[in-house]
């Protein structure tokens, strides 16, 4: 596969924590559970740290295998509790629970993730490898934040905070080739 990343870095990237490519040990699955990309990038540039940075992955990969970067893997992404300064944050885009992400009526995940879209993803772990040699493991965001909140419908209810990539995701495709270990925190 021909490998192109759009590069689109985020206006904060120069706020975000520099760190060296040895400190980088994971690769970390999200999917964005928002309709599209341009809402993803919208969500990504909101500020909500006092540093001045947001919540964003490194790279984006939309529905038809286009590949963005929005922060170089050299830089400290806030994509998931408690490993960001050792990981790189990919987001799949797919509707996930969106958006009613903490109803507990509507925690499916039913969008199916298309092939152009793994085929993406899997060049891209293969060039991550190379880029960084102390990538071993990867992991849904769901593996890693496993926290529980009450529901948005039912307060009494408990819902799991994160659920991405969800059930659709097919972890058996994209490890297939056996170069990265499936960790779950």
């Amino acid at each position: 596969m021909n490998l192109s990343i759009h590069e689109q870095p985020l206006p904060y990237i120069d706020l975000l924590p520099a760190r060296a490519a040895d400190a980088i040990d994971l690769v970390v699955i999200h999917c964005t559970e928002l309709p599209d990309l341009a809402m993803a990038r919208e969500y990504g540039e909101r500020v909500l740290h006092a540093s001045g940075t947001g919540n964003s992955g490194h790279y984006y990969i939309d529905r038809d295998g286009a590949i963005y970067r929005y922060v170089p893997g050299d830089r400290v992404a806030h994509h998931v509790r408690g490993h960001n300064e050792h990981s790189i944050g990919i987001e799949l885009v797919n509707r996930g629970r969106y958006p009613d992400w903490w109803d507990s009526r509507r925690q499916a995940m039913t969008e199916p993730y298309p092939t152009v879209q793994l085929d993406a993803l899997r060049a891209l772990l293969a060039q991550l490898r190379a880029a960084f040699p102390n990538i071993k493991r990867i992991a849904g965001h769901e593996d890693l934040d496993t926290a529980m909140m009450p529901a948005t419908d039912d307060p009494a209810l408990e819902i799991h905070r994160k659920l991405d990539p969800g059930p659709m995701f097919p972890w058996d495709v994209v490890l297939r080739d056996g170069a990265l270990e499936r960790w779950h925190g």
